[in-house]
């Protein structure tokens, strides 16, 4: 079973993704950006600013997550753009919050000026859905291709995750 789990930034899906593989034993593929930054020796703000230039590099990270995902029978694949570049998930999940909350747990997560995380969520929203209309004319607002759409602004991250492991074990219950 391989799942994908998206959404923007601040959405939740690191700690859900984390939470989904550790309850359904599953290898936890969650490769991004900050990612590659780090390959490169990079700031995250510098490298996110370089990738607007460069498609190479959001190609080249997605196909690496696709390709990690697809070396594995069982997965959980956690990734802005995972239920579309995991053509082959057996569920798609995207999860939503508003532009504020996201901004919100962003800034409880990593600090600094909250106004200033609101403006950087808004800005990072409308660089990456360009990037990706650009390069794959994918609209990442759009969760019509997804199994489950879950509002994560009145549910925590384990409420979340649970939602997704009770949905797992209905389908492998129906697999058998």
């Amino acid at each position: 079973m391989r799942i994908a789990i998206s959404g923007k930034s601040g959405c939740g899906n690191t700690t859900v993704s984390t939470l989904v593989a550790n309850e359904l034993q599953y290898p936890l593929i969650n490769f991004t950006f900050r990612n590659l930054a780090r390959e490169r020796n990079m700031e995250f703000w510098e490298f996110c600013r370089l990738a607007e230039q460069d498609d190479a590099i959001d190609r080249e990270l997605d196909e690496r997550q696709v390709a990690m995902a697809l070396a594995q029978d069982d997965c959980v694949l956690g990734s802005r753009l995972a239920i579309w570049v995991l053509k082959e998930a057996d569920l798609k999940v995207y999860l939503t919050a508003s532009v504020e909350t996201r901004a919100q747990r962003i800034y409880l997560r990593e600090g600094g000026d909250p106004d200033k995380r609101l403006e950087e969520t808004v800005q990072r929203d409308k660089h990456d859905a360009a990037r990706y209309k650009r390069i794959y004319d994918i609209d990442n607002s759009d969760a019509s291709i997804a199994d489950m759409v879950i509002d994560t602004e009145h549910h925590n991250a384990t409420e979340i995750a649970q939602m997704i492991v009770t949905k797992v074990r209905e389908m492998l219950t129906h697999k058998e």
